[in-house]
């Protein structure tokens, strides 16, 4: 076998471990007021940096749902701009699977594995129809790849997309309607949005 055949195969290989590339035609997929609808605080499209959407959420017992949203909704604030990059976990460059790794970490104190093929066997699988903030949904377009997002509510899900980097977008676009593989749900709503309010109360 050439040297290139060799890493040829390597690299392809490399990606399927790691996580997921996939390249959708960009199409502008969110409504301009998407986020001064679903979020309290925000001016022209941006998150105050002293402003805790989920300060209203601390006294609920047992607490909304909607936390799980506005966490989501404040992560793609925080990750807005970030590019794809195969193998990253930083805001040089991130995966999907890295993305879902970190924000399940980081708000909902929650640890998942590292890659997409890992990924789709946590938790309970849940028909599209049922599909709540937090829910993990997965692809499977042409080719060895796989991709994954967190859906946000409304129709939405965040992700980061080869081409668009970290974005949000909709579960009925053409191309993402398509290749929906399945759902997966990791954690309850309620337990999601109780680590939700621990994790920034901490």
């Amino acid at each position: 076998m050439s040297r290139f055949a060799v890493i040829t195969a390597l690299l392809a290989l490399h990606a399927g471990l790691v996580g997921c590339t996939t390249s959708p035609p960009p199409a502008p997929e969110v409504p301009p007021d998407y986020f001064a609808m679903q979020l309290p605080g925000l001016v022209t499209g941006q998150m105050s940096p002293v402003e805790n959407p989920l300060a209203d959420h601390q006294g609920l017992r047992p607490p909304s749902r909607e936390v799980i949203r506005e966490v989501l909704l404040a992560e793609h604030e925080r990750w807005l701009g970030t590019p794809y990059r195969l193998g990253g976990e930083s805001r040089r460059g991130i995966d999907c699977s890295a993305l879902i790794q970190s924000i399940f970490r980081d708000r909902f104190d929650t640890e998942l594995p590292r890659t997409t093929s890992q990924q789709v066997h946590e938790g309970r699988r849940v028909e599209r129809g049922a599909l709540k903030p937090g829910d993990l949904v997965f692809f499977r377009p042409p080719g060895t790849y796989r991709h994954a997002g967190i859906y946000v509510g409304d129709g939405f899900f965040l992700h980061a997309s080869s081409s668009q980097g970290v974005s949000l977008s909709r579960l009925d676009n053409s191309y993402w309607r398509r290749y929906y593989w399945q759902a997966r749900r990791p954690l309850a709503p309620t337990q999601l949005a109780q680590r939700a309010l621990l994790a920034s109360s901490g």
